[in-house]
């Protein structure tokens, strides 16, 4: 009798509570109706606090606020001025609280119940009066975060320590900071219908495409899911290859990399909650330059080409030492080739396989780095590549070339300043062994061709992924490569197709001698 009765109500009311649409919900004038409201939505939670008064002991009101996420002593101050506040005889209105009473800097006045919820989850505070079916909206909002801090990620020995924290206000007043200009323009949406993440796109008006910022807006407005908890759910579904081993979203936690791209016209995107900054659009050279390329007067891209010739290495190396060890030994010199061979003699595995299983080792143990603690984590790498390395080659698994070329390898792989590009190398590197090992030189060469093809077809925002490489743009090779002298780089990247192409006065005054 019991299971039938559960059965029924289960089968009329449903096996769950059905979830009330407030976002179109009106306030209603009793005030208890309005807390009751608040209370039933929110689940009765306990760090919703409701605070009743009396407003010259004629008029009853209520603030309600998220304890942690509001600031108390704003409250207090609240408080303080509408229960000691004395008039005389006169009846104080609603008109009045709002416009002479409250000194709170930021008030908003609304209608409905779903915009009072998010502003109260936020950590604003909601004023209700007996009444009125309006409800203040006061702007309380203070919760701890962290302060900032030198970058982790991208650090320089030349340039300005500081990084994006995980709060959204303080990330844009540290890109204010740095471009002091009425045309910074930065909007504000939320996305996520459940945690109303606050996303902010900013740009320089007069100087990024506008049809790349409708683009940008449009495909933020498309996301429709139930929560964003980091950068990296936005960039997923706003890149434009979804399977492509290549980022076409840059990220970095530098506010001075932020400007230099948005004075570029370039847009950024600005997560709250997450310490890095998305950069649409996003090239494969950018991947390789790196803030302190612009701050040394010396440097003029020369670390940049090392940093390209690296790229090659950690991606090639490995593959090519398979293709030479294993089908053109003639390539080799004869010496070379006595001392190669007689290091294999006592291996037991092929090439492809002696260089997966280290390549395999390596990728494990900086992976481990990585989640262990940072006390121990670094010894760990170190320890592990050095004990295990000489174990290997003790034991006669591997061989001292083989060790040298996956440590060459491998040291190459971090000078990538973009982490997210060096994910890519790692996961190519094993591509092109596997073809190195089929095919040998021929393999490569055409994974290489494979890959070039990929990388030609590839657009960010509509931008080719290999400008101003390909296609091919001579006046935008100033900053491609090498980076000219600041006095000779005039203008903007024309591939951007900015509104204001000009960077600078092409006057130039002569010192005085």
């Amino acid at each position: 009798m019991k299971r039938a009765k559960r059965r029924k109500n289960l089968k009329e009311h449903g096996s769950k509570p059905v979830q009330q649409n407030h976002s179109t919900l009106h306030i209603h004038p009793t005030l208890e109706n309005n807390i009751n409201e608040i209370k039933q939505s929110i689940g009765n939670s306990m760090d919703i606090i409701v605070r009743e008064f009396l407003i010259q002991e004629k008029l009853n009101g209520a603030i309600i606020y998220t304890k942690g996420l509001t600031d108390l002593q704003m409250v207090q101050e609240l408080l303080e001025s509408l229960m000691l506040q004395i008039n005389g005889d006169k009846w104080i209105q609603y008109e009045d609280i709002k416009k002479s009473i409250l000194t709170v800097s930021q008030i908003e006045e609304h209608k409905e119940m779903g915009q009072l919820l998010t502003g109260l989850l936020s950590g604003d505070s909601i004023l209700f009066l007996e009444g009125y079916e309006t409800a203040l909206l006061i702007n309380t909002r203070q919760w701890k975060g962290r302060d900032v801090s030198e970058p982790i990620t991208q650090p320089v020995v030349r340039g300005p320590q500081e990084a994006f924290t995980e709060t959204l206000i303080t990330n844009t007043a540290l890109i204010r900071r740095k471009i002091r200009d009425e045309n910074l323009w930065i909007e504000n949406r939320q996305i996520g219908t459940r945690t109303k993440t606050d996303v902010a796109i900013a740009y320089i008006n007069g100087v990024a495409d506008d049809a790349i910022v409708e683009e940008v807006r449009s495909r933020l407005d498309k996301i429709k899911i139930d929560g964003i908890l980091e950068g990296g759910y936005i960039e997923e579904y706003i890149q434009d290859s979804t399977y492509s081993p290549f980022p076409t979203v840059y990220n970095t936690e530098r506010p001075d990399t932020v400007a230099a791209n948005l004075l570029e016209g370039r847009i950024a995107i600005i997560v709250d909650g997450t310490p890095f900054v998305l950069i649409v659009p996003a090239l494969f050279v950018q991947f390789f330059q790196a803030s302190e390329d612009y701050y040394l007067r010396s440097d003029f891209g020369v670390i940049r080409i090392l940093r390209l010739f690296t790229f090659f290495i950690s991606l090639l190396a490995p593959s090519l030492y398979i293709a030479i060890t294993t089908f053109h030994q003639e390539m080799l010199q004869t010496s070379l080739l006595i001392s190669l061979a007689a290091q294999l003699e006592g291996i037991p595995f092929p090439a492809f396989v002696e260089a997966s299983l280290m390549a395999l080792t390596f990728e494990i143990l900086r992976e481990a780095g990585i989640r262990m603690p940072k006390v121990i984590g670094s010894a760990i790498s170190i320890v592990g590549a050095i004990v295990l390395g000489e174990a290997a080659y003790t034991a006669g698994l591997v061989s001292p070339a083989m060790v040298i070329v996956v440590s060459i390898t491998a040291i190459a792989s971090f000078v990538t300043p973009a982490f997210t590009m060096s994910i890519s190398i790692r996961i190519l590197r094993f591509v092109l062994m596997i073809f190195a090992a089929t095919f040998g030189l021929y393999g490569i060469l055409i994974a290489l061709f494979g890959l070039t093809l990929h990388l030609c077809s590839l657009r960010s925002f509509g931008v080719p992924y290999l400008s101003p490489i390909g296609p091919f743009n001579m006046n935008d090779q100033k900053d491609v490569l090498f980076r000219f002298p600041w006095p000779a780089m005039h203008n903007r990247p024309s591939f951007l197709q900015q509104q204001d192409q000009q960077r600078q006065s092409t006057e130039r005054k002569e010192p005085k001698r």
